[in-house]
């Protein structure tokens, strides 16, 4: 039998129309995703515009979801920031908050100029967690930070004792091959690129993180479900269906931007984007609503 699955939401942070934090829509949020058999959150990552957010508001939107998350849903907490004390303020606070792990990305302005700067960069956030394990965020399209995942990976092993694995948002499956091969299942690796999810599954990829899950959960369960009974045809048509998804949020600006005005359209009001993201105009919401009505597979 193959592992159980894991799949993880990164949800929208809900706002007003002037920005401010629109808290009380995350019980909705928690219920929504549950009843689509999400598995898991990831709060204040690249979705949910954490970088976006201050320090105080980060950590007023994390404890709205470890409140309304008990016994629904595990929560992961991003806390990543270029500012090391930042982070450190943040990874004391989730963990306090008994968050399930947490999740750093590398400094991105300026840069760890060697894989060993980027592992102590996360050190005194590690052990900001305590008990609680620390996961490497590897998003390089974001952060330009290119160093090896893996090696990154060996590294902290050997040097952070409380190291908790990788979250992968990299398209590269030779880089995630080797992650998985070093991480030996001793800690997971979520893989972040859902577009990919049945090309990594052969892998050994049985976690994932994925912006859209908020809106694809159950199509992304059941393309693992196919697979696993080796019904290749349906994960191949599914994995087709969540490609187009992809497609239509990146021709809109994104999961972020057009991911809100997709969760809108779900029943789920998200509210907007913060600058430097903006809404979409009135004849793209129009285009937008056309394309997502002829869309498969989508959490309605």
């Amino acid at each position: 039998m193959p592992a159980p699955f894991e799949l993880i939401a990164a949800p929208h942070t809900p706002c007003y129309p002037d920005g401010a934090l629109r808290l009380g829509t995350i019980d909705a949020q928690a219920e929504f995703l549950s009843r689509h058999s999400v598995q898991g959150v990831f709060v204040c990552g690249t979705t949910g515009e954490g970088l976006s957010l201050t320090t105080a508001e980060r950590m007023a939107v994390l404890e709205r979801w470890v409140k309304v998350s008990v016994g629904k849903l595990k929560v992961l907490a991003h806390v990543g920031h270029s500012c090391q004390r930042e982070a450190v303020e943040l990874a004391e606070h989730a963990a306090k908050l008994g968050v399930a792990g947490v999740a750093a990305l590398a400094p991105h302005f300026l840069k760890p100029a060697t894989v060993q700067d980027l592992v102590d960069f996360l050190k005194p956030i590690a052990a900001a967690c305590g008990k609680v394990p620390l996961l490497y965020y590897d998003i390089p399209s974001l952060t330009n930070v290119r160093h090896s995942a893996a090696r990154v990976m060996e590294l902290a092993l050997a040097q952070i004792p409380n190291f908790g694995g990788l979250k992968l948002t990299n398209p590269d499956l030779a880089t995630l091959s080797e992650c998985l091969s070093i991480a030996a299942g001793k800690v997971p690796v979520y893989f972040g690129q859902e577009e990919l999810l049945l090309s990594a599954l052969p892998l050994g990829v049985r976690h994932a993180v994925g912006s859209t899950f908020s809106m694809t959960s159950r199509l992304h369960l059941e393309i693992v479900a196919s697979y696993d009974r080796g019904d290749m045809g349906t994960a191949n048509d599914l994995q087709r269906q969540s490609l187009r998804v992809a497609r239509v949020l990146e021709s809109f600006g994104g999961p972020v931007r057009a991911g809100k005005a997709m969760m809108a359209l779900l029943g789920l009001d998200v509210g907007p984007v913060r600058p430097p993201l903006s809404l979409l105009t009135g004849e793209e919401a129009t285009r937008f609503a056309e394309d997502v009505a002829n869309l498969k597979g989508l959490n309605r």
